[in-house]
């Protein structure tokens, strides 16, 4: 899994690309934890264009920045998905509580 983060326009983008399952959760949550608590953003970004797979742990981990970022008053948005990855945020509702949008310049204009 390669976790890239960058900063713009307030927002914390974070681009995965490879899996995010159960072996890279940890390492997820503490470069997002480090990088919101540093940059003191309250906004988050999801690029998941290179995921194709997300296993519980993976979803529990996003879970768990959504609460965070909104208990800083915050929204998470998530670009990039692809079907495999849809289809569980889809069963699992998580669509319900995180917006979809097509790019990371609508989901910037749409904060």
């Amino acid at each position: 899994m390669n976790i890239s983060t960058i900063v713009r326009q307030g927002v914390l983008i974070v681009r995965l690309d490879g899996e995010l399952d159960m072996h890279v959760a940890d390492e997820f949550r503490r470069k997002v934890d480090d990088a919101i608590d540093s940059s003191g953003v309250k906004y988050l970004l999801l690029n998941l264009k290179g995921v194709a797979f997300i296993d519980s742990s993976g979803l529990g981990v996003i879970l768990g920045r959504y609460k965070k970022v909104t208990s800083l008053g915050g929204k998470v948005l998530v670009t990039g998905i692809r079907p495999p990855v849809a289809r569980l945020f889809e069963f699992s509702g998580v669509q319900k509580i995180i917006k979809m949008c097509a790019s990371e310049t609508e989901a910037l204009a749409n904060l």
